[in-house]
């Protein structure tokens, strides 16, 4: 992976991570940045970016504060995805809210314009893009 792409995805998760950008700015900076789907398991602690060509890049999460609860509720995913898309929730606030949801883990399909997200016995819930 060349390393402005390398850079770009660096600095994406790090101004994320901190609350500084909102979701529509993470996915603009790496759609420029060529990254075509990017995968967020949080009881393994990685988060994963994948390039068109088959590259990959992987960067370590701080663990979870809590487990990841044993149940997964649609409706708390729902509640954390829409404060996200209104601004109002910052992602270190949304891995707080899904994982409390039963979220486990998420992809983030930037080509496909949707996420989907994972609960611990497979459950699943898709969310378009926003128009």
């Amino acid at each position: 992976m060349n390393p402005a792409t390398l850079t770009a995805i660096a600095s994406t998760f790090a101004a994320s991570s901190a609350g500084s950008i909102h979701f529509g700015q993470v996915i603009a900076q790496l759609m420029a940045a060529g990254v075509e789907a990017y995968h967020v398991d949080y009881r393994a602690g990685r988060s994963t970016y994948y390039l068109p060509g088959g590259e990959t890049h992987t960067i370590g999460l701080e663990p979870p504060a809590q487990p990841v609860a044993p149940v997964f509720s649609q409706e708390g995913i729902v509640a954390a995805i829409r404060g996200a898309q209104a601004g109002t929730v910052k992602y270190p606030e949304f891995k707080r809210l899904s994982q409390a949801a039963g979220c486990a883990s998420y992809t983030v399909w930037i080509a496909g314009c949707h996420v989907t997200y994972y609960g611990r016995k497979g459950e699943m819930h898709v969310e378009q893009f926003p128009n």
